[in-house]
């Protein structure tokens, strides 16, 4: 990912230099690193300064607020340093004009599903895409359907974007997020179907795996009756794992199938199949309208002041609560006043990092508020009584 070594430099500078003034919308320091507000081009996000052993100054993106377009932090990188005339040690923010373009008008936030609806549109999920190749070929095969493909890793989303641009495809979304919170984001009764095909077995960290109680909950919530949640997974213990979460809900319909042959295959599918090695799908079938959840919550501050000595008021070690948690990781001091707390929070299988800016003039979740679910509604309310202590 983009970053550049420098040599020292005067980071004073920056709260004099006028073309500094709408780039960098604030620096925020604690006693290890610097962390600067960058707004180019219309979106928001955060660079991290830090001081290596030998004195040196790491420029590089910020994973909890980094845009999925990297030509955005290559570019702001890249200003800032022609600006500031910084002696480059190494550097990765060059740039390839030969690459094909994303196709940002299919790239989605989190934020675009908000209280959306689809109407008669079939709409379905795929959940981890890797190479994209399943949901490129669904596609194309449907071009009625609108497929949402959701993708935590980076790079994955990228390519994906890329191959929508390549083969003019116009019903796929990309979504650089984590499916677990995403999926709360639907309305009841409107996905066809969930695919979550190969996703990453986490045998010594179960409870990082995309299935699990409340995800079915969620999947059997979202799908249309006769909708379906496909599992395919080359993983033993997955397969198993996965039927004993399914069997344990109060009603469902299951069906099961060994190394059935599908029209388009993954290079990692293939290799698994030269070596011999069982492949499982799983159906879950829904049979139930489910109720609308309520999904018009609000993230704001309004009832919040600026508080000079939040630093000292603020709790050190996590608040565990029945569904969910509250821990402050780090708490920045604003140059020229103010604070900026990184805080991880949400269901204990769902979590996210936030940061949460906070000055004189205003008190808002920096670039942007929690997934609208009723637990993080609920974390938003604890963190306002936190606040105002």
């Amino acid at each position: 990912m983009p970053h550049i070594k420098t040599k020292p430099f005067n980071r004073e500078i920056l709260n004099y230099h006028q073309e500094f003034n709408d780039f960098i919308t604030f620096r925020a320091t604690d006693e290890h690193e610097e962390l600067w507000g960058i707004c180019y081009e219309g979106v928001e996000f955060l660079l991290h300064l830090k001081i290596d052993s030998d004195g040196n100054y790491l420029l590089k993106y910020d994973k909890v607020t980094r845009p999925l377009k990297v030509e955005l932090l290559k570019k702001s990188i890249a200003i800032l340093a022609d600006i500031l005339k910084l002696e480059i040690l190494s550097a990765n923010i060059v740039s390839y004009k030969t690459k094909a373009p994303l196709a940002s008008m299919y790239q989605k936030s989190i934020k675009d599903f908000e209280n959306i609806e689809f109407g008669t549109q079939k709409v379905s999920l795929e959940v981890g895409f890797g190479s994209g190749k399943h949901i490129v070929y669904q596609a194309t095969q449907n071009p009625d359907k609108l497929y949402i493909g959701v993708e935590i890793h980076t790079p994955s989303a990228q390519q994906l974007l890329k191959q929508i641009g390549l083969q003019n495809l116009t019903n796929i979304w990309v979504v650089n997020y984590d499916a677990r919170l995403l999926l709360e984001m639907f309305a009841s009764n409107s996905l066809e179907e969930i695919y979550v095909h190969f996703p990453v077995p986490w045998d010594k960290k179960p409870h990082r795996r995309v299935i699990s109680p409340s995800f079915l909950t969620q999947s059997m919530r979202t799908l249309k009756i006769g909708g379906t949640l496909e599992l395919r997974t080359d993983s033993d213990r997955y397969f198993w794992y996965a039927l004993q979460t399914f069997f344990a809900y109060p009603k469902i319909e299951v069906k099961v199938h060994k190394n059935r042959d599908l029209e388009v295959v993954s290079k990692y599918e293939a290799r698994w199949r030269r070596q011999a090695k069982d492949i499982y799908d799983v159906w879950v079938v829904s049979h139930e309208n489910s109720p609308q959840d309520r999904r018009d919550f609000k993230f704001d501050f309004d009832t919040i002041g600026y508080n000079n000595g939040l630093k000292n008021t603020l709790p050190s070690e996590s608040q565990i609560f029945e569904e969910y948690f509250i821990h402050f990781e780090r708490i920045y001091s604003i140059v020229g006043g103010g604070w900026l707390l990184r805080v991880a929070m949400g269901s204990f299988d769902r979590p996210e990092h936030k940061f949460i800016l906070m000055t004189p003039q205003e008190i808002r979740y920096m670039p942007s508020p929690p997934v609208a679910t009723l637990t993080n509604y609920h974390v938003h309310q604890k963190l306002q009584e936190f606040l105002n202590e």
